[in-house]
């Protein structure tokens, strides 16, 4: 069965890892009576991946768009192929939404993103307590949809390693061959 090109699942794996180190970060750093170091370290870390996130969801897509998944098997029935497309275009909308609203809600409030400072990227917002408080929401919102379909996704891949054992899994899998 052919697998994803390295490069496709190097960008999956790196996406999905800082994803998962993300999301805990963001519920902590805004846990009250945190020692006030610590809490800015969680932000400034949160703040960078999830622009390093958003980058490579970006670049991901474009790959994506040059060099298309392989094929699923002919085994798979019609009704999880359209489930597995509309839950991976789901997760790729979500991701974007997240680095989107998480950038607009940092630069709106009139904070900084550190590494984007330091490169001197102008904001692409302006400052508004509203518009920090909308995207706020919808960083928020669009957290607990994003978790319920990463539990999905992974729900999904296990489904296919352990129990169908239809190589879907190993398409994506990082030690796989070329």
């Amino acid at each position: 069965m052919q697998g994803y090109r390295t490069t496709a699942r190097s960008l999956h794996w790196i996406v999905a890892l800082a994803v998962l180190a993300t999301i805990p970060v963001g519920q902590w750093m805004t846990t009250e009576g945190l020692e006030r170091s610590l809490q800015d370290s969680l932000y400034i870390f949160h703040k960078n991946a999830g622009v390093l996130i958003l980058l490579a969801v970006v670049l991901r897509l474009v790959y994506r768009a040059v060099y298309p998944p392989p094929p699923l098997p002919a085994t798979v029935p019609d009704w999880q192929r359209r489930a597995s497309a509309v839950s991976h275009l789901t997760l790729y909308a979500l991701l974007i939404v997240m680095g989107v609203s998480g950038y607009i809600r940092v630069k709106a409030g009139g904070f900084p993103i550190e590494m984007l400072d330091a490169l001197q990227v102008p904001s692409l917002v302006p400052r508004s307590d509203s518009l920090a408080g909308t995207a706020k929401a919808v960083h928020s919102y669009a957290r607990l949809v994003l978790v319920a379909f990463i539990v999905l996704h992974i729900a999904a891949a296990l489904y296919h390693a352990v129990w169908l054992k239809d190589g879907v899994f190993s398409r994506m899998w990082p030690l796989r061959g070329r």
